[in-house]
This record gives structure tokens, C-alpha cells and sequence, in this order.
């Protein structure tokens, strides 16, 4: 069973940072695109940033320049550090992954949610 596990949210004072971690584990044969999302109350969830096997990667204009993905493939591990943070970054984040099972055929997964919370 493939499950992604993400740490790292909390609370900040507006213009600091923050580091998201997510790994998936599980019987995983390949993972393609490695993403964040984040959802605000009352609000669409929305991709922040995503990136792909071969490291391309893009970000939602509000967050370039301040976010920064990584991905560590041998570890099946996205982060994403968050610089310069602004309250209208408070939102729960999600991390998304398209995985292929040993036993299965390509999918999605989501992580459980942490919640980033920035104040001003």
C-alpha cells in the first residue's frame, strides 16, 4: 500500500521560512510529478509547486521567487522551503504524487495535510 507522510508545517511570523517534507512509501515501482497543493478556508485547492522525475519544475506565480521544490528520488521525498512567508500563505498543504504500485497501474496519492499557518 502506498501512503505519502508530510511534516514540517507549523506556525511563523510573516518573513520567515518554513521546509515541507513528503515521502511516499509503500510498494512503489516509479513515481513521476512530485507536487505541493495548498488549500485556504473557503478557497479552491491550488497547485503551488510540482516537479518532475527529471527535475523540471514550476510554481503558481503568488509564491516564485520565495518557494523553492526539490525532490530527492532515491528517497521518494519532495520538499518544499518556504522563504518570505506572507499570511496569505496560510493554508493546509497537501503533497501529490503520481505513483505507479508494483501491483497496479499509474495514480495519484495525497498526502494527509499540514497545516501552515503564517502570522502578521
Amino acid at each position: 500500500q502506498v501512503q505519502l507522510v508530510e511534516s514540517g508545517g507549523g506556525l511563523v511570523q510573516a518573513g520567515g521560512s518554513l521546509r515541507l517534507s513528503c515521502a511516499a512509501s509503500g510498494s512503489i515501482l516509479s513515481i513521476r510529478a512530485m507536487g505541493w497543493y495548498r488549500q485556504a478556508p473557503g478557497k479552491q485547492r491550488e497547485l503551488v509547486a510540482a516537479m518532475t522525475s527529471g527535475g523540471r519544475s514550476n510554481y503558481v506565480d503568488s509564491v516564485k521567487g520565495r518557494f523553492t521544490i526539490s525532490r530527492d528520488n532515491p528517497k521518494n521525498t519532495v520538499y518544499l522551503q518556504m522563504n518570505s512567508l506572507k499570511p496569505e500563505d496560510t493554508a493546509a498543504y497537501y503533497c501529490n504524487a503520481e505513483i505507479r504500485p508494483l501491483y497496479g497501474s499509474w495514480d495519484d496519492y495525497w498526502g494527509q495535510g499540514t497545516q501552515v499557518t503564517v502570522s502578521s
